[in-house]
């Protein structure tokens, strides 16, 4: 389940999956503990998803196996 970004995600180091297209259809993550937070990389300032380690794992691995259903 995401939460409301951390307070302190102005400070956060924002990164790019390596694995994204030039075409700028990605997400960007940062760790601001105790949470990761998520952001569109075309909406640098608009809204973030925020979610506990956990989570974050729980829905990478998703991804990663193809177990997301329709999303």
């Amino acid at each position: 389940m995401a939460t409301p970004p951390p307070t302190g995600r102005s400070r956060a180091r924002w990164r790019t999956s390596s694995h994204s297209a030039n075409g700028g259809n990605c997400v960007q993550v940062a760790a601001t503990p105790p949470l990761i937070a998520v952001r569109d990389s075309r909406d640098r300032h608009g809204p973030q998803l925020a979610f506990t380690p956990a989570a974050w794992q729980a829905f990478t691995t998703a991804i990663k196996t193809g177990e997301t259903g329709s999303l």
